[in-house]
């Protein structure tokens, strides 16, 4: 595209004189003559021209200024910037770049001045950067960072304070500036022409001279260096803190829950420190049953954490549900918990009182609901007992039944089959049925015979 310095034809990745590497967007600038990745040709027009540029830096890296990208080719028409929060594992959008967003990513344009301090963290397409190379100054495309914190500190970021302020109490804005990978997606290269010309598709690529990304490691604030050994950043921890991004408490450094560090108040801040465990310092009894405390701020007291043995309360002093003191083990005993064991049909729950019984269900008993008061039999919990053949309930002839029905006569029914079945039939029993009419004197002599039943059978 009519720049004498761009190598074309000669290009040869498999020749360290003629290769373009992804190195040379990040070597040392000034050298002559000027170096630069360059990608290869869109010789497969009109398949899109996708290149991903990815910067990993196996650490959490908080940003602090502006991210610059140098192009020597013409800045892409069409370009995305993305982030990863969790080492290339899920990416999101940082901003959107292209010559006209509604066509390209159906957004509106914006610029950074679109921004309030109420939207700065809306994703924007902008239109700024996207035009062909003219100029020096037109080669760069840029993430703007400073412009989003000036939303806070004022244009020239004079009120500081208020900015760290915000990182301190607005959600999610520190987050917004943090980062563990990026991703430049490079979608479609510069062209300056309203049409592609197919008979010169070696004249369109992507190169790149610069990236620069200027940030810090993220270590909540407890740290003050972060040091490069054994190929990967560290934070070197201080407050009792530990872990790539001082992100927890170093062991028996719990005796408050972790913080990251306040910038507030300005211009100190508040360190958060770890403060030591109280069962460190000999201050908390757990009856053996934890090795763990921790301080609640809110209650003034302490408490002990993950208690075992099916222990529970403050100090591991009492027993977890569905378990009971065992009366004949001191309170440091392993065995101090018995579990109830509460019959599952049996027992309304699981649980148990001080000494081991269980909360029946109705007709049940016994310390573990397995077992039925009289009148009642077991069938998968205690059902109440209907009948008995040895003291002959059912009645008319019926014969009782596993003693939980009665196997009624063809002309009987009801529990005990004390019923007529024709009492049920239209007309009562005075009409017509199988067996002829009752006389007056037959009915007398049934209702006589039904109460001495009754009688015998109470």
């Amino acid at each position: 595209q009519e720049n004498p310095y761009m190598c074309n034809n000669e290009c040869d990745a498999s020749t360290q004189e003629l290769a373009h590497p992804p190195e040379l967007m990040y070597d040392p600038e000034g050298r002559n003559p000027m170096t630069f990745w360059q990608s290869t040709s869109w010789k497969k027009y009109p398949k899109p021209l996708l290149i991903n540029i990815t910067l990993s830096w196996n650490k959490t890296i908080e940003l602090t200024d502006d991210i610059v990208i140098t192009f020597e080719s013409g800045r892409p028409e069409q370009m995305i910037i993305e982030k990863s929060l969790d080492y290339g594992q899920t990416w999101q959008p940082y901003q959107f770049y292209a010559t006209d967003c509604l066509e390209a990513f159906r957004m509106e344009p914006k610029t950074t001045h679109d921004l309030t301090q109420h939207t700065v963290l809306n994703i924007i397409c902008t239109e700024e950067y996207s035009r062909g190379y003219v100029w020096k100054h037109d080669k760069m495309v840029r993430f703007e960072i400073k412009d989003r914190f000036a939303l806070f500190a004022g244009p020239r970021l004079h009120n500081m304070a208020s900015l760290y302020g915000q990182l301190d109490t607005t959600k999610n804005l520190r987050d917004f500036f943090t980062i563990t990978d990026l991703r430049i997606r490079l979608l479609k290269p510069a062209t300056r022409e309203t049409a592609v010309d197919e008979q010169n598709l070696s004249r369109y690529f992507y190169a790149i001279s610069d990236i620069n990304i200027r940030g810090r490691c993220k270590c909540n604030l407890h740290a003050n260096n972060c040091v490069y050994a054994n190929g990967k950043l560290s934070c070197e921890c201080e407050h009792n803190t530990t872990g790539p991004d001082c992100g927890r408490c170093k062991k028996n450094y719990q005796g408050r829950p972790w913080s990251a560090g306040s910038y507030l108040p300005v211009p100190k801040g508040t360190a958060n420190i770890c403060n030591p465990s109280i069962c460190a310092l000999g201050d908390c009894e757990c009856f053996g049953h934890s090795n763990r405390c921790s301080y609640i701020e809110l209650l003034n007291t302490v408490i002990c954490v993950s208690c075992k043995h099916n222990t529970r309360g403050q100090h591991c002093e009492l027993c977890r549900l569905g378990y009971f003191r065992n009366a004949s083990a001191e309170l440091d005993d392993e065995n101090v918990c018995i579990e109830c064991n509460c019959n599952l049909f049996g027992s309304v729950h699981d649980r148990c009182n001080d000494t081991g019984y269980c909360d029946c269900k109705e007709g049940a008993s016994g310390p573990k609901c397995d077992e039925c008061l009289p009148g009642y039999l077991w069938h998968r919990g205690c059902r109440p007992s209907v009948c008995d053949n040895e003291l002959l309930r059912c009645q008319n002839g019926g014969i009782c039944h596993n003693n939980m029905q009665c196997e009624c006569p063809a002309a009987y029914t009801g529990i005990l089959c004390e019923k007529l079945k024709c009492e049920k039939e239209a007309g009562g029993c005075g009409s017509n049925s199988g067996q002829g009419p009752l006389s007056q004197s037959s009915l007398l002599l049934l209702t006589a015979l039904l109460g001495v039943s009754r009688l015998l059978t109470l």
